[in-house]
């Protein structure tokens, strides 16, 4: 990822070490899930609900990270691309390796396509009060919550059942309509994770209003390294964690 510099060449480590702390996070439950899940045959360790809320915080934490950090990209649309692509290449690799663990549209698709779409609203975001705007994407990421799952309420409490003709075109999965027989093993929609992706765009522009950007000058300097180098290592660590997986168990 790149780094966080504001226009007056400050970097702000501790947004590199948050990055980097959800990147550990990621890491550790990567390797849970392939010792519970794939070698042990535990198929209900992720809906647990202490597994469930520690997946959840990972995943919010880089998106909304990752909505900070576009404050400071130089090339917005290019990284978008860059990440768009690697969600793409894992797809490709998941799909043809472990079939009935494919990753379709993934946390990488999710975050991609949020930057694309973020980056060429920018404008009139910026012209948003950032307390409103932050306030506002939140709350629209909790309606939004149960899309995927054909609901809309607030969080996981249900308001509206939407209908069934709405998730009939698998295409749509893509942006939070998934048909009744899609399935993917790491899954972030368009929505609502959209919402939290631009709710992090309006957060660093509330800090930077209450003038506490001076606190993010330093960082931790393990999990600052981390977070600048996230793509990278979260692109190679799958593989390795099956490499540490087949050493202990001795099979793929």
């Amino acid at each position: 990822m790149e780094q966080q510099r504001a226009v007056s060449g400050v970097r702000y480590r501790l947004i590199d070490s948050l990055r980097g702390l959800a990147l550990l996070n990621m890491v550790a439950f990567h390797f849970c899930y392939d010792v519970f899940v794939i070698y042990e045959g535990q198929y209900g360790w992720p809906r647990l609900p202490g597994i469930v809320a520690w997946e959840r915080f990972i995943c919010m934490t880089f998106i909304l990270v990752s909505g900070i950090s576009l404050n400071f990209s130089r090339h917005p649309y290019r990284r978008a691309l860059i990440i768009n692509g690697c969600g793409l290449l894992i797809t490709l690799v998941t799909a043809i390796a472990i079939p009935e663990e494919a990753i379709w549209f993934g946390v990488l698709n999710g975050i991609g396509c949020s930057m694309l779409i973020t980056q060429a609203l920018r404008r009139w975001l910026e012209k948003c009060d950032p307390f409103v705007g932050a306030a506002v994407s939140f709350l629209l990421f909790a309606v939004f919550y149960g899309l995927p799952s054909r609901t809309l309420g607030f969080f996981n409490i249900e308001w509206v059942r939407l209908p069934d003709a709405l998730y009939a075109f698998r295409p749509l999965a893509i942006i939070g309509l998934p048909d009744a027989g899609f399935a993917s093993s790491d899954y972030f929609p368009v929505l609502p994770w959209l919402f939290l992706f631009v709710c992090g765009f309006f957060l660093w522009r509330v800090i930077v209003s209450l003038r506490a950007d001076r606190f993010f000058v330093r960082g931790v300097p393990v999990l600052d390294f981390l977070g600048r180098y996230s793509l990278w290592i979260y692109m190679i660590h799958q593989p390795l964690l099956m490499g540490v997986c087949f050493l202990i168990y001795g099979r793929f």
